[in-house]
């Protein structure tokens, strides 16, 4: 099929959708560039960069910067100390921004839990179900009212949130958030968070990584379709998609217009997209590692590798080898290599390729069929793209391309696998992809699947392995046309499931991430240490315990001796 053609197509539909602007860049002196952010970061008044951008202001903006110019040129250098009292004088802890709030539409014992036959999981599944009122915050009415004194993004619902350092709300977080709400039975909760996405479409034109205005200018993946999808298979209300819908086609109409390239493959075009932020400065949260990863290098360079820094934080693996790119184009290298935005990755247009068939099927329903027929032409020609520049049909799998090479990163990712659980692929590659991941090695370890097979310090990478991916795989493998993927996700269901459940044992914790090779140890590496609460391995945990609980178990046949001996004080077992 012609590129033109394809192109009259996607210019069609994008004809169909809302104009699609550009996020504003966050334009605060304080929280996102200037010299209070510069000194106070380079300063290291706090552990984690994080803290100082989430305070709130005590006066104007105005205010403040006017008292910093004085104090800078009243001081040639401003101390530490110095700078440590003029913040005590005018900014507050974080945390200010939030009031206490209990989810109304909690409630102690939801239909799920009768599913899970292993009276220990049951248990410990309603632990995870009461976490849910942790994790719930409400925004001050004051954030609303005075905007400029926080970073804070204003949404108009309660949000259940990561966790830890993670105080708001994150964008792709939310799906595994929500959907664990849904088997919760907290409809309400789910619906607005859901609506709080809606509204920041239509304040942005997209949804900012997460609730601060230092994310403003970068995104996640884009799940908010597959977040709809969700609520409506629970609810069937048909309202609540009438009015998502058209912010459902604004969102993919940013991702069309902003973040897709043309790929040249044998002679022919396809259209694909990737993860690109166009702002060169260092993360205001993570300040004083973007500039000391950048030292030395020339002006332009620093500039692109702030860009490629936040296109990685867009991608929700931040960061990994995966995004590497040496001098010479191989996949190798440190985080100084870091080229996110040369790199077409599979899960991302995978994801897209499931958003497109979904937004198809939503139009269906609500009669608006010649929509429907281009959003359904769109995922074709996707999934023609994703076979053309993304299959390797030696290696039998899917793989990121490399845009500066024109090559395909050959690395294990559970990433290559996306196209499996997006139900984006031709019939035939199906049973290829499930013995590629069999002979790749990423199947040995006791305690999941790893997020990459290099250890490179990095927290995507080994030996980490993340709830999303493990979902994800499980949930591909489990639709697959072959028995033999079926059991294969059960097993590794069976896996993770133990893991969330021998490190709950021991910490009473639930963690954003896992040691591959550690029984019940959490993930390491990285730019913060590991966060607890949380959000994602929540809802996770609770989909597999709903999908599989009939036949999971913690039978401390397959568990180590050092857990045994830990579990039979805890439970006094014979």
């Amino acid at each position: 099929m012609s590129s033109w053609f394809i192109f009259l197509c996607f210019s069609q539909l994008l004809a169909y959708c809302e104009n699609v602007v550009l996020p504003p860049p966050c334009d605060s002196e304080i929280y996102c560039s200037g010299p209070i952010l510069d000194q106070v970061q380079k300063a290291k008044l706090y552990d984690d960069d994080k803290y100082f951008v989430d305070m709130k202001l005590k006066v104007s903006p105005d205010t403040i910067l006017s008292a910093f110019k004085n104090l800078s040129s009243e001081f040639s250098t401003v101390s530490r100390e110095k700078l440590q009292e003029f913040i005590n004088m005018y900014f507050e802890k974080p945390g200010s921004e939030f009031e206490t709030w209990t989810p109304p539409d909690w409630h102690n014992n939801p239909a799920f839990l009768n599913k899970i036959n292993d009276k220990r999981l049951r248990e410990w599944a309603a632990n995870i179900h009461q976490l849910w009122k942790i994790l719930g915050k409400k925004i001050r009415d004051g954030v609303r009212d005075h905007a400029e004194l926080y970073s804070q993004i204003y949404t108009p619902h309660p949000v259940v949130v990561p966790g830890g350092r993670f105080r708001e709300l994150y964008y792709w977080d939310s799906y595994w958030v929500i959907n664990g709400l849904l088997l919760s039975e907290m409809r309400d909760t789910a619906k607005g968070m859901i609506q709080n996405f809606l509204y920041l479409i239509d304040r942005y034109g997209c949804i900012p990584n997460g609730g601060r205005i230092y994310y403003e200018r970068r995104s996640q993946p884009p799940f908010l379709t597959l977040m709809v999808e969700s609520y409506y298979q629970a609810t069937k209300d048909k309202e609540f998609l009438r009015t998502a819908l058209p912010r459902l086609d604004q969102e993919y109409s940013f991702w069309m217009e902003n973040r897709s390239v043309l790929v040249n493959v044998n002679g022919s075009e396809h259209r694909l997209n990737r993860f690109d932020v166009q702002v060169g400065l260092p993360r205001p949260e993570s300040y004083t590692d973007d500039l000391e990863l950048a030292e030395g290098l020339a002006a332009e360079s620093q500039q692109q590798l702030w860009m490629d820094l936040k296109a990685g934080a867009e991608s929700g693996w931040d960061f990994s080898s995966r995004w590497y790119v040496d001098s010479t184009g191989e996949n190798s290298g440190t985080l100084r290599n870091t080229s996110t935005s040369q790199i077409v990755p599979t899960d991302l247009n995978a994801l897209l390729c499931r958003t497109e068939k979904t937004l198809a099927s939503f139009h269906r329903i609500m009669g608006f069929n010649e929509k429907a027929v281009l959003y359904e032409q769109a995922a074709e020609h996707r999934l023609s793209a994703i076979d053309a520049v993304l299959w390797d049909d030696q290696q039998g799998a899917w793989f990121d391309y490399n845009l500066l090479t024109g090559s395909k990163h050959l690395e294990f990712y559970p990433s290559n696998l996306a196209p499996l659980w997006a139900q984006c692929y031709s019939p035939e590659k199906a049973q290829r992809a499930v013995h590629y991941l069999q002979g790749s090695g990423a199947l040995q370890f006791p305690n999941g699947v790893p997020t990459s097979l290099r250890e490179s310090g990095q927290q995507w990478d080994y030996p980490n392995a993340w709830p999303p991916l493990q979902h994800m795989l499980i949930e591909g493998l489990s639709m697959a046309p072959s028995e033999d993927a079926k059991q294969l996700a059960e097993n590794l269901a069976q896996k993770w499931i133990r893991t969330n459940w021998m490190a709950y044992m021991k910490y009473e914790a639930m963690f954003e991430k896992y040691d591959v090779n550690g029984d019940g140890k959490p993930g390491g590496g990285g730019e913060y240490e590991v966060q607890l609460g949380f959000g994602w391995t929540n809802g996770v945990a609770l989909q597999l315990l709903d999908q599989y609980g009939a036949a999971l178990t913690s039978d401390s046949r397959h568990m180590s001796p050092g857990v045994l001996l830990l579990l039979s004080v805890l439970f006094a077992l014979p």
